[in-house]
């Protein structure tokens, strides 16, 4: 039952479990390995001993049980008027010059019943909602039930050149991007630029893409390409020392948004705004997405069993904070949609 697929390969046989700074070791290695970062800092690698290549979207499974759509009783970290709240503490921290953009986010949640299988739910997703970053991660051993609709890519590895392509701006046409996606686009773009500059040749960080305007299912995002070239022998721990968590999802100054986020978000993000994909160390490649768009299941302390799915808005000074409550609803709107049954592939 343990497996991990990605947009073009599919891992079977799970040899290894790795957590922490050590699964940050041995993805540097040897192996290829289905890595699962939270939020918060905490790394999951499943090193896989059956790997294959697929044609793209080719690699759901025929013998997975169907998704059974949800009754719709979702609960969220953060209710309307503690969002709008929270948008509104941000504005006054931005205008004290603390910080000056903070990526604030809720967790929704849906307790899930007896038999509910994620397999089921991957096959929907990749119907109706298809991603160049697509991922489907289940292992018991190390704890992850994890489905992934991910537009955006966190880092992608190959041979000694890096790539990030940040994701800020986010409307329903692109007519409808204000000029505050824009300047959040370009905010993010630099501290990039600045996270990849400690691990890669000095001069060699480039922006090859700024503000690209990419067309998913039911929305648009403003993207940006920044790239580099590692530095000889640089290791996975570094990597994410310098670029962890992602700066989409985080914010700039980023110490400062973090400390924003800790102070107003009410419950871990998890594997949302995380980092999840493969890592292939013999081959010295990777595709790492960032964890948004995303589905994962856990258990709470009394044992019962809830699907969680994240979504959030990028908050500036020009931000409305109706309108960001707003952006929230619809980055959810269609996968929420597409898991309750009120969305049709």
């Amino acid at each position: 039952m343990d497996h991990a697929r990605f947009a073009d390969r599919v891992a079977r046989e799970v040899i290894d479990v790795r957590r922490g700074p050590a699964a940050l070791d041995a993805i540097t290695r040897e192996g290829f390995w289905a890595v699962v970062a939270s939020f918060e800092g905490d790394v999951t690698a499943v090193r896989f001993g059956q790997v294959s290549r697929t044609a793209p979207g080719a690699s759901t499974p025929r013998d997975a049980v169907a998704w059974r759509p949800l009754d719709r009783h979702w609960c969220t970290s953060l209710d309307r008027a503690a969002y709008v709240g929270a948008v509104r503490e941000v504005r006054e921290r931005i205008a004290a010059g603390t910080v000056y953009q903070v990526n604030v986010c809720r967790v929704l949640s849906h307790e899930l019943g007896d038999g509910a299988d994620l397999d089921g739910l991957d096959i929907l997703l990749r119907q109706g909602n298809p991603a160049p970053h697509a991922a489907r991660i289940r292992c018991e051993a190390a704890g992850l039930d994890v489905v992934s609709a991910s537009p955006e890519l966190f880092l992608a590895r190959r041979g000694d050149t890096v790539v990030t392509r940040p994701i800020k701006g986010t409307a329903a046409t692109a007519d409808q991007m204000l000029p505050k996606d824009h300047a959040e686009n370009v905010m993010i773009v630099d501290l990039m630029r600045n996270d990849l500059s400690g691990v890669c040749e000095p001069g060699t960080v480039s922006v090859d893409e700024l503000c690209a305007v990419e067309e998913h299912p039911g929305l648009v995002h403003l993207v940006s390409t920044v790239s580099g070239r590692l530095r000889d022998d640089v290791a996975w721990g570094e990597v994410f020392a310098a670029a962890y968590p992602p700066g989409s999802v985080s914010g700039a100054p980023k110490s400062s948004a973090l400390t924003a986020i800790r102070d107003l978000e009410t419950r871990p993000r998890g594997p949302y705004c995380g980092a999840i994909g493969w890592v292939d160390a013999d081959a010295r490649e990777a595709d790492l997405a960032v964890g948004i768009r995303t589905f994962w299941a856990e258990h709470d302390e009394a044992g019962r069993r809830w699907l969680r799915f994240g979504t959030g808005a990028g908050i500036t000074w020009h931000s409305d904070p109706e309108g960001e409550w707003a952006e929230t609803e619809l980055k959810a709107a269609r996968l929420i949609g597409l898991a309750a049954g009120t969305v049709t592939p």
